[in-house]
């Protein structure tokens, strides 16, 4: 299998409608996606010492991080508005084997950072709220 290209990982934000279209947040220079998972453990005294986990059981959870440069796009602008406000929207991660993965996010931070005569750079981080399915 072929290493995949990093510029091919997009983030994108749904428009609110039901079903969602989705826009490329725009700029992003960085993407990174982290798949969590909080086990239940039912360890007893026959397990022998060993933890033993219960399959299927606790919470999972889906984390990206991004980082860029800030262009004024409409996804960007949409981005600041769900931060601002708290709300929780619709994000498809696109991959360049065309997989996808669509779910509900809440933005858990977003920052600016610019240097004199440079370009405004942002990060932001979502948090998902709810299952992330293939797409």
């Amino acid at each position: 299998m072929p290493a995949q290209n990093g510029s091919a990982f997009l983030l994108k934000i749904g428009d609110g409608a039901s079903p969602p279209a989705f826009e490329t947040v725009a700029g992003l220079r960085t993407t990174q996606m982290s798949i969590n998972g909080d086990p239940v453990a039912v360890t007893h005294k026959e397990s022998g010492g060993w933890r033993d986990l219960l399959s299927g059981a606790g919470t999972r959870s889906v984390s990206v991080s991004a980082a860029g440069i800030f262009l004024g796009s409409t996804a960007e602008s949409a981005v600041r508005a769900h931060a601002l406000a708290g709300t929780i929207e619709d994000y498809e991660l696109s991959f360049e084997d065309g997989e996808k993965l669509t779910g509900r996010f809440l933005i858990q931070r977003l920052d600016y950072s610019g240097d004199f005569n440079g370009e405004r750079n942002y990060t932001l981080q979502l948090e998902s709220s709810g299952p992330v399915l293939p797409a």
